[in-house]
């Protein structure tokens, strides 16, 4: 085999704990790998969605020291679904405040779906303490692509758009994003468990190139559930609290960094005119269309790409 192009083996996290960022937020971070490796940091998607014990294995543990942490109100982080304090800049500087704790100089960012969003956001807010970006299934936070999200998913899976919306009681379904993020919000587990449920569901519909039902999708928990369908309701109503085309106006300070683009032709959660658009912004950057797969990382396609990728970076990122 000439590169790499599956997961690596389980690995236990070395390190753990929790980081006080605010009075009210506590972030989850663990690192695994080579303590003296290149540091490379995990960014998951959602907002809300948390990391996993699979995303450690997107890095050779000889080569790199991997970092990966729940962002404000996911995962193992608390509050759980805590909107308070939670905007895409606390998030940035949550990411300074963990590169601080762990005296990391500068680190290669790793990021897909809301992950490359955030990459790009601390990325060209911070690009001296950037290595490089490996990013997959770009979402550059327009409201277009929100708006895609919520309605225009549809024309391509109007089954699955029809069980989102028809959870809304009719009167309301003109605008589901507002309908939605009030039934999300409320403090009553009756009113917002099943919506959150119902979100969750539409979402992992409409991820992977062959559509499969909710029995077999691996459905995260129910307080999982929660965080991810509250924290994008919340990130979307407040056009993920960035300006309409921040992230492609601020390529100039990231240019000269190492990249790879991975998107999937077929991703319809985070389609590939965004990843497009960041291409043509961003010529240096390596641009790999997957042409048999939609969004989510675990797509075989996906994923060979982005190991490949991480094998790549060992060979300009030296230790």
């Amino acid at each position: 085999m000439a590169m790499r192009d599956k997961l690596y083996p389980e690995i236990e996290p070395a390190h753990f704990g929790r980081l006080p960022v605010s009075d009210l937020h506590r972030i989850y971070w663990e690192e695994t790998g080579n303590p003296e490796g290149v540091p490379v940091l995990f960014l998951h998607g959602g907002p809300g969605s948390g990391i996993a014990k699979v995303h450690r294995r997107f890095f050779d543990p000889a080569t790199y020291r991997i970092i990966l942490f729940d962002q404000r109100g996911s995962g193992k982080s608390n509050p759980t679904a805590e909107l308070r304090n939670n905007t895409t800049a606390y998030l940035i500087d949550d990411i300074e405040r963990l590169r601080q704790h762990l005296g990391v100089e500068s680190w290669l960012l790793f990021g897909g779906s809301w992950g490359s969003t955030l990459a790009l956001a601390y990325g060209e807010a911070h690009p001296e303490r950037c290595l490089g970006f490996v990013l997959r299934g770009i979402f550059l936070g327009r409201p277009c692509e929100i708006d895609w999200f919520i309605n225009g998913m549809g024309r391509i899976f109007p089954e699955a758009h029809r069980n989102f919306a028809s959870f809304i009681p009719e009167v309301e379904r003109g605008d589901l994003l507002t309908a939605y993020r009030r039934r999300l919000e409320d403090p009553d587990p009756a009113i917002h468990d099943p919506a959150a449920r119902v979100w969750s569901v539409y979402e992992f519909a409409c991820s992977t190139l062959h559509v499969g039902d909710a029995a077999s999708m691996n459905m995260p928990a129910r307080a999982q559930m929660l965080a991810l369908a509250r924290l994008e309701a919340h990130y979307f109503a407040h056009a993920m609290f960035l300006s309409p085309n921040a992230l492609i106006e601020g390529v100039p300070a990231i240019t000269g960094k190492p990249a790879v683009i991975i998107q999937g032709r077929y991703d319809i959660i985070c389609p590939i005119r965004s990843a497009d658009a960041l291409a043509q912004a961003w010529p240096e950057a390596q641009y790999v269309v997957v042409p048999d797969a939609g969004h989510s990382a675990m797509e075989p396609g996906i994923r060979g790409a982005l190991v490949r990728a991480t094998e790549g970076f060992k060979k300009i990122l030296r230790p």
